[in-house]
């Protein structure tokens, strides 16, 4: 959960470049909702883990378990990587300079990776013994889960029809 919410808040730093930086009005409809969504995923997520006395953030080391992931853009060093599917440092600062088409092209990729990650976490907490056995967060994992496939077809024919 810590983690996801870190993941999340990449997402909604995303999304708030969306209006300065492109007029793509579809780009700006989409970029509104993920934003609503992952905000408010976050929201949930802190209320979870302070109902458990569990800490909201995590320290900034690099995930357990998470190299070797086979995914774009995770080609990145071990100690530049906390979470699947995040953008680099890197990402974001090209992310942060385009403008326009170009920036529309780079949201979209850098998107698709980003939920990409978010389906691998989601996979990777089913896999855990007892975790779907929580029936508030097994309902909110698979919601985010079918959530971000559909965002992701969305974005895969925004980029197929340029």
């Amino acid at each position: 959960m810590q983690g996801m919410i870190m993941h999340h808040a990449q997402a909604v730093e995303m999304t708030a470049l969306i209006e300065s930086h492109t007029t793509n009005k579809d780009l700006r409809l989409l970029g509104a909702r993920i934003s609503h969504s992952q905000s408010e995923e976050i929201k949930f997520m802190e209320r979870w883990l302070q109902a458990r006395g569990e800490p909201t953030t995590m320290a900034m080391a690099a995930m357990p378990g998470m190299s070797g992931m086979d995914m774009p853009g995770m080609d990145m060093p071990k100690h530049e990587m906390l979470m699947p599917g995040m953008l680099t440092a890197k990402q974001m600062a090209a992310l942060r300079n385009a403008n326009g088409k170009e920036f529309d092209r780079l949201f979209l990729e850098g998107m698709i990776q980003h939920h990409g990650g978010a389906l691998v976490m989601v996979k990777d907490l089913f896999d855990t013994a007892g975790a779907g056995q929580d029936a508030e967060l097994f309902n909110f994992t698979t919601d985010i889960d079918s959530g971000q496939r559909a965002e992701i077809r969305i974005m895969q024919n925004m980029l197929a029809d340029g």
